[in-house]
């Protein structure tokens, strides 16, 4: 990665996390690292700082802060939720649950919507500039071939359609700027952890690899690539 100044939202994940650690080891000048808690120390390189996803004034004062020190080259928005207590995909429609759905929709669409309303006028203008969303290959409709999942599924698919706005929204004022979903394969995180049984070794990633993958999927986009939707090895999914 050539980025200088980064920001990761999500920063307390085990994908989120990894990003941060890899983006400092490969020389990154200052990266802004986004948690609910900010209970991370500041480095002279790792600048962390608190949101929520889903308070409109925690993001603005987050974007004001950044947006006092220069523009941003990358943004990563590794946020998300499959599961939690009380929580679990569905395997049939007649488990579609209300309650379930919108907060599933909530995290997985509408927060990185406001995540992008306050964080894409901070990318730089005049070079290279990227903002990425973690999707998940679940959320293509194209690909979709076991069903199931439904809140996950869709709440994703509504992530990828918000990502290909955003692309076209950025080309009218960057050229050179670039917004991506991007699928992190299946990484050994808490996210991950009651499904991973039945996952191949070599397919299952630790979070560090996981990270590697991404940047060096991001380090070779180009701008006809922006809008697009792209797995972990930079394969191209469909939506």
């Amino acid at each position: 990665m050539d980025a200088v100044r980064a920001c990761v939202l999500g920063a307390s994940g085990g994908i989120g996390a990894a990003l941060v650690h890899r983006l400092a080891e490969a020389g990154c000048e200052t990266i802004y690292a986004g948690t609910r808690t900010s209970t991370a120390s500041s480095t002279e390189r790792v600048q962390p700082f608190r949101f929520d996803l889903l308070d409109e004034a925690s993001l603005g004062a987050a974007a004001r802060r950044i947006a006092a020190e220069g523009p941003l080259d990358l943004v990563i928005v590794a946020t998300g939720m499959l599961h939690r207590v009380g929580i679990r995909p569905e395997r049939s429609a007649r488990q579609i649950d209300l309650a379930a759905m919108e907060e599933l929709f909530a995290i997985n669409s509408i927060g990185p919507a406001l995540a992008a309303k306050y964080f894409l006028p901070l990318l730089a203008r005049e070079r290279r500039a990227v903002i990425a969303f973690l999707s998940a290959r679940v959320g293509s409709i194209g690909d979709n071939r076991l069903g199931g999942w439904h809140s996950y599924r869709a709440s994703k698919a509504a992530l990828n359609a918000l990502v290909r706005c955003f692309a076209i929204e950025l080309a009218q004022r960057n050229r050179e700027a670039i917004a991506v979903a991007l699928h992190p394969g299946t990484v050994d995180t808490a996210l991950s952890a009651p499904f991973k049984r039945n996952v191949p070794v070599d397919r299952l990633f630790r979070p560090g690899d996981g990270a590697r993958h991404l940047l060096a999927v991001i380090g070779g986009l180009t701008p006809e690539d922006s809008g697009g939707f792209f797995a972990w090895d930079g394969s191209r999914i469909e939506f």
